[in-house]
């Protein structure tokens, strides 16, 4: 199996909205979101697959050494063979990939955040960073679009982690902020515990205001230079944001069961995206 098969395989098997975004581009800048993506998986499905958490830190930190062996023109690993040829046309920096693994590692060191600020942090490492490669690779050409990636990738780690309570909790893991917890009188031990309330739908209403609110802010920041190459952003955009009202609508029954869109109607929002333009 070539690189490029390796990570097409890792890409397609995840089933993610972001797929279905990459299948609009051309061919080279397809090639290294794959790739890209493909990166993000491995070093997510280490904390996620390894229970062990010395020898999960243990893969993380190889991790880190491969990518910084990666950029002195020695990659060892099939997903940063396939990425390294397209760094300089799309300059993704080693210092992107690292903060990803430090996102990742942060999911080792710690199962709380006490306030938004906190979660923020983890947001931003494993989301906003992520959001500021994607933009690029996809075709940027005003540094506006940065912020514009940024927030949009916080949206979705937000809505990531609106839907993925339940799961979360049986790792032992809150993402839910501690202060906020508190403020809807939602105990931890309700959440480990799948338990659901009027309480914790009234906390985690709050929580899809927030996202949606980043993402009327990720928008309204898109430059209209930019609005045509960011268009993948756009599709994952309508796709996410579609998932977070299906949520929405289950009244937040994610405790003891994920919600998610099927396979053919993320490739329809994300085919709506490229004939219209537009959300």
């Amino acid at each position: 199996m070539t690189p490029q098969e390796y990570v097409q395989q890792k890409a397609a098997a995840s089933g993610s909205s972001f797929y279905y975004a990459f299948l609009f581009l051309p061919p080279p800048r397809r090639a290294a979101i794959t790739a890209f993506y493909a990166f993000c998986r491995e070093v997510d499905d280490v904390v996620d697959d390894v229970p062990d958490l010395s020898v999960a830190a243990q893969k993380l930190a190889w991790w880190q050494n491969e990518v910084h062996q990666a950029w002195r023109g020695t990659p060892s690993h099939p997903v940063m063979q396939a990425l390294m040829p397209h760094v300089a046309s799309y300059a993704i920096r080693e210092d992107q990939l690292q903060a990803v693994v430090q996102g990742c590692q942060m999911d080792l060191e710690q199962t709380r955040y006490l306030d938004y600020t906190a979660l923020q942090t983890y947001c931003h490492l494993v989301a906003g960073v992520v959001g500021e490669v994607s933009a690029s690779i996809f075709g940027q050409t005003d540094p506006a679009t940065t912020q514009y990636a940024h927030k949009l990738g916080q949206a979705f780690q937000l809505t990531n982690i609106i839907r993925d309570v339940g799961e979360d909790a049986m790792r032992g893991r809150i993402y839910l902020p501690v202060n906020e917890l508190q403020q809807f009188d939602v105990k931890a031990h309700e959440i480990l515990k799948r338990t659901h309330s009027d309480r914790f739908v009234a906390l985690m209403r709050f929580q899809a205001e927030r996202a949606h609110t980043l993402y009327d802010e990720a928008l309204a920041l898109l430059p209209a230079a930019d609005r045509r190459s960011q268009k993948p952003g756009l599709m994952m955009a309508s796709i996410y944001r579609t998932l977070l009202r299906e949520i929405e609508h289950e009244q937040f029954q994610v405790l003891n069961q994920r919600i998610a869109l099927t396979p053919l109607r993320k490739l329809w929002l994300a085919w709506k995206v490229q004939a219209l333009g537009h959300l």
